[in-house]
């Protein structure tokens, strides 16, 4: 993205927790604002993406910095003028605490920016508890038809005010349609779109990549790719507890010459892709939206748990058994267009409603105040804990002794905040699995 050289340009400040969550608030930032200037900040957790992480998102900013939800509050204090939309890319729960740290500093003001938030992806789970943790934004985005159906009915449900959903779509759909070019300047090519969190045991794992690797040896003149999404020791959206890629150093007999681990943009791998396979990846709504043949697992059965019941009605659900013998899927076209996956090329007027809405919100003389639907009085007993996980007291504001500095973090600082994470990632990928592995006894 290239950087805005125009001091007029619209000002948009993303707050994001994770890499994915980056993605998704960045490529929204310039769908919804185009020709906009982009702040980028990274809240400060175990999740902040690496630099790594940061290039193979392949979205930049015009600044970026980490930063504490307290620190955030502060320059969105400090800068209220200086913005015009902050788009908070965030987990649920630190959505609610932003909406009641900025509506406390942003108390009394007339003008303000316009908050939007919404989901990087598909939304299987936890449906009423994500969407009122993300109530009080001026808009909530949902990435289909499907979705937004979904989500007014649950503010609806609560008496809560539906207005603020606003129907668009994936902001990092895109790519060339696909053209099966097997044989000509490469194999057929196979890719995995491996999930940090789904499946969530060693034996599922395992097994599914040993199917990978079988299905390589049954067709050696495929070319099969495992796409991670990090390597070990970063973080994505999920905690990711057992690695595929130390999962395949134990795999008997190895993976084949023609079954490799990749990284990178997943578009990039998407150029080069004639069968995507998942269990309910979001990239497989990506390859549908470039018609590349998709695969969604059902080996694992069909289970809220995995997120592929998601995927009933659209034609994708098939087994490794089915892949081997040279199943094609062939998607159900109305199932598609209701996702929000537009194959139809009406993907480029997806996001005008939620233009206009900013827009027109732009130019009122005065927003109203943010008015999440949680307040002390309608969840007394949940509200304070979740506000409490970002340092911040009932009434939206800091609680004593939260971690806020106003300068780069020291040399030493660096170190231990380092050391801090490799420390809980090991934790997470090391010790966990033998603790729960030892209950199971």
């Amino acid at each position: 993205m290239p950087a805005s050289t125009s001091t007029n340009s619209p000002r948009v400040a993303v707050l994001a927790d994770s890499d994915t969550r980056w993605k998704w608030g960045a490529l929204t930032a310039n769908r919804t604002v185009p020709d906009s200037r982009l702040s980028g900040f990274l809240l400060r957790g175990r999740a902040t993406p690496t630099a790594r992480q940061l290039r193979e998102v392949g979205v930049r900013a015009d600044d970026l910095r980490e930063v504490t939800a307290v620190e955030f509050l502060r320059e969105m204090e400090r800068e209220h003028d200086a913005y015009d939309v902050v788009v908070l890319a965030l987990v649920g729960g630190a959505v609610q605490a932003m909406l009641h740290g900025l509506a406390r500093v942003w108390q009394g003001r007339a003008k303000r920016p316009v908050v939007v938030t919404g989901y990087v992806g598909v939304v299987y789970e936890k449906l009423a508890d994500g969407l009122l943790l993300r109530h009080g934004a001026d808009l909530v985005l949902a990435n289909s038809r499907h979705d937004a159906e979904r989500f007014r009915a649950v503010y609806e449900g609560v008496g809560a005010d539906a207005s603020s959903v606003i129907e668009t779509a994936l902001p990092f759909l895109g790519g060339k349609p696909y053209e099966k070019q097997a044989g000509k300047d490469h194999p057929y090519t196979v890719v995995f779109a491996a999930q940090p969190s789904v499946p969530d045991t060693a034996a599922d794992r395992t097994y599914l990549l040993r199917r990978l690797a079988e299905h390589a040896r049954l067709h050696p003149d495929r070319e099969v790719l495992l796409k991670l999404r990090s390597k070990p020791g970063e973080h994505t959206t999920h905690i990711e507890e057992l690695p595929y890629q130390k999962l395949a150093q134990r795999l008997p007999g190895g993976l084949p010459a023609n079954c490799r681990l990749v990284y990178g943009h997943m578009g990039e791998v998407l150029d080069r892709t004639d069968l995507l396979v998942t269990v309910s990846s979001t990239a497989a709504l990506e390859a549908l939206h470039r018609r590349i043949p998709t695969v969604i697992l059902t080996d694992l059965g069909v289970r809220e748990a995995l997120g592929n019941h998601h995927f009933t009605g659209s034609g994708c659900l098939a087994s490794w058994d089915q892949l081997d013998a040279g199943h094609q899927p062939v998607p159900d076209e109305k199932w598609v267009a209701r996702q929000g996956v537009a194959a139809d090329g009406a993907y480029e007027t997806a996001f005008d409603a939620a233009r206009e809405r900013i827009a027109a919100l732009l130019d009122s003389a005065e927003l109203p105040p943010l008015m999440p639907y949680y307040t002390p009085v309608t969840a007394p007993g949940y509200l304070p804990r979740v506000l409490a996980r970002h340092h911040l007291g009932p009434d939206g504001a800091p609680l004593p002794g939260a971690p806020v500095s106003d300068k780069e973090p020291g040399p030493v600082r660096q170190i231990v905040r380092r050391a801090a994470r490799g420390a809980y990632r090991h934790g997470v990928q090391r010790v966990a699995p033998v603790i729960r592995r030892m209950g199971e006894l």
